[in-house]
């Protein structure tokens, strides 16, 4: 099982950026892809993007997609999502997770929570207006 640890929330104003960090232990060797997710209050978690450990390939959803970049570093085992023209609809915990078997990202499954295992704690982010 891989460990996650999730960094660098904050407060930044609307139209600002901010990059997160989630950093991974274990199992790594055996994650194929990474996925970001984001929780805001009252509402379901929701996939934010995605990207494969060994390409480094990325998908994003459409409500962030040209604003967030993902990218990682296999030499920290650590993954980014940096966020930029930040609205205050993009309030949420951030978590990171991870796929452990490649059903999402090689099975179509890329934005599917089920698939996403050791998720970390998730960092706050509050974008205010």
């Amino acid at each position: 099982q891989v460990q996650l640890v999730e960094s660098g929330g904050g407060l930044v104003q609307a139209g600002g950026s901010l990059r997160l960090s989630c950093a991974a232990s274990g199992r790594t060797s055996s994650t194929y892809s990474m996925g970001w997710f984001r929780q805001a209050l009252g509402t379901e978690r929701e996939f934010a993007g995605a990207i494969s450990w060994s390409s480094g390939s990325t998908y994003y959803a459409d409500s962030v997609k040209g604003r967030f970049t993902i990218s990682r570093d296999n030499a920290k085992n650590t993954v980014y999502l940096r966020m930029s023209s930040l609205k205050p609809e993009d309030t949420a915990v951030y978590c990171c997770a991870s796929d452990p078997d490649g059903s999402g990202w090689y099975g179509g499954r890329i934005s599917d929570i089920k698939v996403y295992g050791g998720w970390g704690q998730g960092t706050q982010v509050t974008v205010s207006s």
